[in-house]
């Protein structure tokens, strides 16, 4: 447990600044106590300017923060560092697009200093948690849990519906891609299983045989699902592909809907400029479904850092799971976690009330734009990644998408899927959709302690209600203290 620097302290930083602070504390679990004159390790800012530019340098110094004797000490500028890659600021500052109109990844600041693959502000959030309790000596010290149920880490499995009609047309596209590539062998198994297809139309077998693999295992899968209406140009970009009043989406949606899936908006193309259209579009979706649409992924994860982001929570979606890369795989947000999203963009510079869910894994990062087309080599990645979330006690996120079937170019693809899911679940993450999943993590950053009772318990409460219980635990983890789910 902790109390945060005082008032006076607080309106000193920066709003950026404010923000690193507040996403430490978060993502450290560590209890914040309402008393001022609790008992309890204090936080406080500590002045000092160290370099912090090379991000292996603050890591391996333990990110500047001092232990003390019931003090810990987090340098400002090393708040303003967490919160700028948290936030994207070098893509946010940066001009430069792709041809799809994103960010490159190189614009990424861990992508030039050879960090995707480390959760780098997950990890300076441990480096607070392991000082706080340096700094304890007798006083009391309680984290809020990781997860529900007593699991330490996370994992969400998602879908995108790219493909439902029109898909030998799709197959024609693999085809070629295949040809550049060499792969003669795929070439003729996609062909085969093509022609064994017709009249059977394959990416609704693929997207059966997905909830199929997923309910095995107890999963419940989120899809993002397109909503626009399409025409020759959007579907020549592979942008819109499909109406969703059509019949191969209506099947598809009746399916999802049965199997309880949560079913989420696939923002298209150009809902990142006009954002009115991510109101329009999440208006007809939930039209369609009859039901809330409270997530958003844009489609091939394009989005204007700091401005689409705006739009999205003015449409009144809850939260966003883009912040990932389009061509590899890794941390865009140095976090496998929740975090608020940040308004970067207008001179709003403040939180905004929606979350991001970064995207840590997808499968065609690897098959489209690396290259690789061994689906087992795409698992070992997304596991690797998913064992540092675990080491971090964050979330994994991953994409696939049910065209990756034998008749649309990707033979090995179901089997790799299922292993995938198996290679997971052994790691024993708590798995939910995604909005579950998040809504718990706000609930839990919302729980604060009033103060420390006469025989030594926090008085704790939570400002928000959420379906999972949350809990308190010792640093052990081995005790935990039920927190009332209302506030009282």
């Amino acid at each position: 447990m902790i109390t945060l620097p005082n008032r006076e302290a607080l309106s000193s930083l920066s709003p950026l600044e404010r923000f690193g602070l507040d996403v430490l504390v978060d993502l450290s679990r560590c209890a914040i106590v309402e008393d001022p004159a609790a008992d309890v390790v204090r936080v406080a800012i500590a002045d000092p300017d160290p370099k912090v530019a090379d991000l292996r340098a603050c890591a391996a110094q333990g990110w500047y923060i001092e232990r003390s004797d019931g003090v810990v000490r987090v340098p400002r500028a090393i708040l303003r560092r967490v919160a700028e890659i948290a936030t994207g600021a070098a893509e946010r500052r940066s001009t430069a697009r792709d041809r799809f109109g994103r960010v490159p990844s190189g614009e990424n600041e861990l992508v030039q200093q050879n960090l995707v693959a480390e959760p780098v502000v997950a990890d300076a959030a441990a480096r607070l948690r392991e000082a706080v309790v340096a700094s304890a000596d007798r006083r009391p010290t309680a984290f809020l849990t990781p997860w529900p149920d007593g699991k330490r880490w996370a994992a969400a499995i998602t879908h995108d519906l790219d493909v439902v009609d029109l898909w030998p047309v799709f197959t024609a596209l693999r085809m070629a891609e295949l040809a550049r590539k060499g792969q003669v062998r795929r070439i003729a198994r996609t062909a085969w299983s093509a022609i064994t297809t017709i009249g059977r139309n394959p990416v609704q077998r693929a997207l059966r045989a997905l909830l199929d693999a997923e309910r095995e295992r107890s999963i419940v899968p989120s899809w993002f699902v397109l909503c626009g209406t399409p025409t020759f140009r959007t579907m020549r970009a592979g942008d819109l592909t499909y109406h969703p009043e059509g019949r191969g989406a209506t099947a598809a949606l009746r399916t999802l809907q049965d199997r309880g899936c949560e079913i989420n908006l696939h923002g298209s193309f150009a809902t990142s400029d006009d954002h009115a259209l991510f109101a329009e579009q999440r208006r007809r979706l939930a039209g369609l479904t009859q039901s809330p649409v409270l997530g958003v992924r844009q489609h091939f994860l394009r989005m204007r850092p700091g401005e689409t982001i705006r739009g999205m929570a003015a449409a009144g979606f809850r939260y966003d799971t883009t912040a990932g890369f389009p061509d590899r795989n890794g941390f865009r947000l140095g976090v496998g976690d929740v975090i608020p999203a940040w308004d970067g963009a207008g001179g709003g510079e403040q939180p905004l009330d929606i979350q991001e869910a970064p995207v840590i894994w997808m499968d065609r990062a690897l098959s489209k734009y690396a290259g690789i087309e061994d689906p087992d080599a795409w698992i070992t990645e997304g596991i690797a990644l998913a064992d540092a979330c675990r080491a971090t006690e964050g979330l994994w996120v991953g994409v696939w998408h049910p065209n990756l079937t034998p008749a649309l170019g990707f033979p090995d693809a179901p089997a790799a899927f299922a292993a995938l899911l198996d290679r997971l679940l052994a790691r024993q993450p708590f798995v939910a959709p995604l909005g579950r999943l998040v809504e718990w993590r706000v609930a839990r950053r919302g729980v604060r302690v009033r103060g420390i009772l006469p025989d030594g318990r926090p008085d704790v409460y939570a400002t928000r209600s959420v379906t999972d219980p949350l809990t308190l635990e010792d640093v052990s983890g081995a005790r935990r203290h039920s927190i009332p789910a209302t506030p009282r």
